[in-house]
């Protein structure tokens, strides 16, 4: 039972941060504060933008937020960053559906270890695919955001682009799936030593109560 504890607890920890990573993936995907737009001439009015909508907040109004009118009409960055983030969403899923049904501690299935071993694997595989769709939408917007930040060209006057709360989210989001992913691949990995092992030690114990004859002799040798 000792073998076992450690690889029980990498599946654990690898299915946690894995779900955490994607509820935060699926948050990161809908909140609209991608990016801050602090106003200098008016300190009491706050831009947003995500990839859905873009909002104001005002001290007065509160906050008002209006969707985009047209795919096409919108950045780059944001058009493909729609597409890869709910990439990682569905890969998320599926990999967790697929690593959740291969874990220990699920009785279903179990006298199909090499099923449960490969679905474990293939779940770690799909979470660290929806971690790398996560990191790179948040990482390019960031990277936009600092280019046209210290741009020379456009006046000091003019406001500037920050980074949004959501990025941040993003980024936790995709090493925490990349993280998960790992785990749960080096939990696969370890099973099959781990059963070797065991089959190995039962084994041995088998065949010397099968012959017990044989023990003796070389006892008395």
């Amino acid at each position: 039972m000792m073998a076992l504890e450690p690889r029980s607890v990498a599946q654990l920890a690898g299915a946690s941060l894995s779900l955490l990573g994607w509820v935060l993936s699926c948050l990161t995907n809908y909140l609209p504060q991608w990016k801050n737009l602090n106003l200098d001439l008016n300190e009491m009015e706050n831009w947003t933008v995500g990839l859905w909508q873009a909002c104001v907040t005002q001290e007065e109004v509160g906050t008002q937020c209006k969707d985009f009118d047209s795919f096409l009409a919108l950045p780059a960055e944001l058009r493909v960053s729609r597409v890869l983030m709910f990439l990682s969403n569905g890969l998320g899923l599926l990999g967790l559906l697929a690593a959740g049904l291969g874990l220990d501690c699920l009785r279903l299935g179990e006298s199909r270890r090499g099923l449960k071993k490969g679905l474990l694997i293939l779940g770690g595989t799909v979470l660290w695919a929806a971690g790398v769709a996560a990191l790179v939408p948040v990482s390019w917007v960031a990277h936009r955001t600092v280019r046209e930040f210290w741009d020379e060209t456009v006046p000091e006057i003019v406001p500037r682009w920050e980074f949004g709360e959501a990025l941040f989210l993003g980024w936790f989001a995709g090493f925490f799936l990349l993280l998960g992913g790992a785990l749960l691949n080096c939990a696969a990995c370890s099973t099959q030593a781990a059963r070797a092992s065991g089959h190995y030690v039962a084994a041995e114990t088998q065949d010397r109560r099968q012959h017990p004859e044989t023990n003796k002799t070389h006892l008395k040798i």
